[in-house]
């Protein structure tokens, strides 16, 4: 069973094996999180995650982490359009994309941020939700521990509220 463990911190900052970048369908990484990940990385990771598009909804993609801590960064897109807005089916879609491709790459532990909340302008509540769901009801082999991890204590109190923590 997976390891559940909620954070009120810079997701930026997680010694992980991967954290999620809630990105567009381009790979550009122009505000919110992707900005702040592509800062303290390096342009190297949105060259990457660029080199890839378009990324369908529902799949994700592993870069690069660059200069930072974590080893790697799935980009899963909660929006096709940069500054698009994120959807209850794209955000369903896109956790589970990164949930998948951290099994894939064999990953044990990843640190996801809210997804669509930000940029994507998606309810915090609702996100918690089905973040929490997905995460709770996916079959991990390889996978142990999921960090979510937000700046926004909000987020933070929605997912703690969600796991009766």
């Amino acid at each position: 069973m997976l390891k559940l463990t909620i954070l009120h911190d810079d997701i930026t900052q997680q010694d992980v094996d991967a954290i999620v970048n809630p990105s567009n369908s381009y790979g550009f990484m122009g505000g919110g999180v992707a900005l702040a990940i592509k800062t303290l990385g390096g342009d190297e990771i949105e060259n990457q995650a660029a080199s890839h598009a378009p990324i369908p909804i529902g799949t994700a993609v592993i870069t690069t982490a660059g200069r930072l801590r974590c080893r790697k960064i799935i980009h899963a897109p909660t929006m096709e359009q940069p500054g698009g807005k994120a959807s209850e089916h794209i955000i369903g879609e896109a956790i589970t994309a990164a949930l998948h491709c951290a099994e894939e790459n064999r990953l044990e532990r990843i640190a996801i941020p809210g997804m669509g909340t930000g940029i994507g302008g998606f309810p915090k509540s609702e996100a918690a939700r089905l973040m929490v769901d997905a995460i709770i009801n996916f079959d991990a082999k390889s996978l142990k521990e999921v960090l979510l991890v937000d700046k926004d204590i909000e987020m933070v109190k929605a997912w703690k509220k969600l796991a009766g923590k």
